[in-house]
Formats: C-alpha cells, sequence, structure tokens
C-alpha cells in the first residue's frame, strides 16, 4: 500500500501514528496510575495499543517508499533517521498496556481485603508500572513530535514563501 486514491499513503498514514500514539500513551498511564481507569478501560486499552503499534510499521513502510520516490535530500534522511525508531516505543506501550490490563483483571478476580485497601504487594508493583508506563509514554509521545516535526520540515522547506503573493481580498 503506498498510494492511496492518488498520495503517498505515509502522507495520510502518519495521521493514525500522530494520533494514536499520544492516545495510547495517555491512557496507559492514566489505567497505570489509576486502577478505576484501568478497569473501565477493559481489553479496549492493549487493543488500542496494538492498532498504535500495528500503524507504525505500515507507516514507515509507506515512509520508505515515498524517500525513494523524492529527491535526494537531508532533512528527508533525518526524517526517515528518527522514524525508524518509533517503533521500540510502540512495542514498550503495547506491552505495558497488555500488563497493564492483565494486572487489572488478576487483581479484580481476587477478592478484596476487609478494610478496602490493597495488599501490600501490590502497591510496589504497582508504582513500577506507573513509573515504567509514565516513561516508555512520554518517550514515545516526545519521539512523535520530534519525527513529525522533522517531517514538517522535510515537506515544507523551501516549499512556500515568507511573503504573500496574490491578492488577499479574494478577487
Amino acid at each position: 500500500m503506498n498510494l492511496i486514491n492518488g498520495l503517498p499513503a505515509h502522507v495520510l498514514l502518519v495521521h493514525v501514528v500522530v494520533v494514536l500514539i499520544p492516545l495510547t500513551a495517555l491512557a496507559l498511564v492514566t489505567a497505570a496510575i489509576w486502577p478505576r481507569a484501568a478497569r473501565r478501560l477493559g481489553p479496549l486499552l492493549p487493543l488500542l495499543a496494538l492498532v498504535a503499534l500495528a500503524s507504525v510499521p505500515l507507516t514507515t513502510h509507506a515512509g520508505e517508499w515515498l524517500e525513494r520516490h523524492v529527491g535526494d535530500d537531508a532533512l528527508v534522511r533525518r526524517h526517515t533517521e528518527l522514524g525508524d525508531g518509533l517503533l521500540p516505543w510502540a512495542l514498550g506501550l503495547f506491552v505495558l498496556a497488555a500488563l497493564v490490563w492483565w494486572a487489572g483483571r488478576k487483581a479484580q478476580a481476587q477478592e478484596p481485603r476487609k478494610d478496602g485497601g490493597m495488599r501490600w504487594s501490590a502497591l510496589p508493583v504497582r508504582i513500577v508500572v506507573g513509573v515504567l508506563s509514565t516513561a516508555v509514554a512520554v518517550g514515545a509521545v516526545v519521539d512523535v513530535y520530534r519525527i513529525g516535526d522533522s517531517g514538517a520540515k522535510a515537506a515544507w522547506h523551501d516549499a512556500y514563501s515568507k511573503t504573500a503573493t496574490g491578492s488577499q481580498d479574494g478577487s
């Protein structure tokens, strides 16, 4: 899939990544820190992370096709290099989302303590998972930003005039 309705597929697929990776990151951190959110999200969390993960290689593949069809440019090469680094972040989001979902299901199946609190052993695990989830989420979102910024620079450098051309009044 290299073209969609005559446009390079990368130009369209990139929007899926730009939306799903940050959305997955936000959902993951929320679920990792707030158990009620994890229960409410249920299997939607790992499913969202799986779709985000699958969208990365599709977008990267379409981008590699596009790279071969544009002139040699240092900005395009930089964007391509950065884009190749997103897959590990997306994989980390998926693994942690599946872990948070699984742990939430397991905790829900266990009987709660009579005082309503959690077992002492569950708290350190939740803290570690919360810290890991936050670190991976921040890393993924920052990487998406850096990749998108480099892609915008590659696409738009020398592609517009800094001064307006034509009439401003629409006539």
